[in-house]
């Protein structure tokens, strides 16, 4: 982990690039101003990292946000998309709304049990060689889905796993989060406030988080947010539509928690145990996948 001045920074992977710890996140974020604005404040104030996907239905938006501007930009391909042919026209048409000649990291969606990985995995690589992608990641991948993928490919490594992350939904603490570690594969925090339910939760009662925040006169999501990142190859991507929280979350950055500290919040985020969307929608995914 180290710091440029204006942030955390964090290697994806074993690429060498760095990250700052806190991308911008855009799941339902509308196509509007507003929103362009929103990203654009987040990346004034430091952040060098955006993330959409071709299901959001934003990247046209995403697109003129970040133009003219050196930003790292990740997108997503849904599982629907995962034949062969499918996955190189999502991605050019993902290129076409991004107004970019390459995205920097294509993650696969979900898991699609219906397409075989192999395929997949081959225009995955086949992007990488033309130039049309940098890094290949994936996305709601459990251990064993994240070591199929790995060995269904030829020349190049699975770089991130972007999953759900918050003091209110852990389950990745479970073993997926050590073995990413291990592997070096970073993990890409989504959800990291429980779409604002997490600080709703956390701020309406006194808490180790909330004592935290009035310690150091910050807020409950951004002690959220630096817990988050307290964690080793971890990166999270909040959400937000207004500009002026999203520079609050991006400053998060520069909150300084010691290890007592982050050890009462992990101490007392125990009594949590929300489910995961992985959990709520992963099957009606999966189904939806086959078609």
């Amino acid at each position: 982990m180290q710091s440029d001045g204006k942030g955390i920074l964090k290697e994806l992977g074993k690429t060498g690039e760095k990250l700052t710890a806190i991308g911008i996140g855009t799941w339902k974020m509308s196509k509007t101003d507003e929103s362009v604005m929103a990203i654009q404040a987040g990346l004034d104030e430091g952040s060098n990292f955006v993330d959409t996907a071709e299901y959001y239905m934003n990247e046209e938006m995403v697109g003129k946000a970040i133009k003219d501007r050196e930003v790292f930009i990740a997108t997503k391909v849904f599982p629907t998309h995962f034949r062969y042919d499918k996955v190189i026209k999502a991605c050019e048409h993902s290129l076409s709304k991004l107004g970019r000649k390459s995205i920097d990291l294509y993650q696969l969606h979900w898991p699609n049990k219906h397409v075989p990985i192999e395929e997949t995995m081959k225009a995955m690589e086949k992007l990488v060689d033309d130039g049309k992608i940098r890094y290949i990641g994936v996305s709601n991948f459990d251990i064993e889905e994240l070591k199929e993928a790995q060995g269904a490919m030829k020349k190049y490594e699975i770089v991130s796993n972007q999953v759900e992350y918050s003091p209110m939904v852990t389950y990745i603490e479970n073993g997926l989060l050590q073995y990413c570690q291990r592997e070096k594969i970073s993990v890409i925090a989504y959800s990291p406030l429980k779409h604002g339910s997490a600080m709703n939760i956390v701020s309406s009662k006194r808490s180790a988080i909330s004592e935290i925040a009035e310690k150091h006169g910050a807020s409950v999501p951004q002690v959220i947010l630096r817990w988050i990142i307290s964690k080793e190859s971890v990166i999270a991507i909040p959400k937000s539509s207004n500009p002026e929280r999203v520079k609050e979350n991006i400053r998060s950055m520069h909150l300084d928690l010691n290890a007592d500290e982050i050890a009462k919040i992990d101490e007392s985020i125990r009594e949590f145990k929300y489910s995961s969307t992985k959990a709520k929608f992963g099957p009606f995914i999966s189904f939806f996948s086959r078609f």
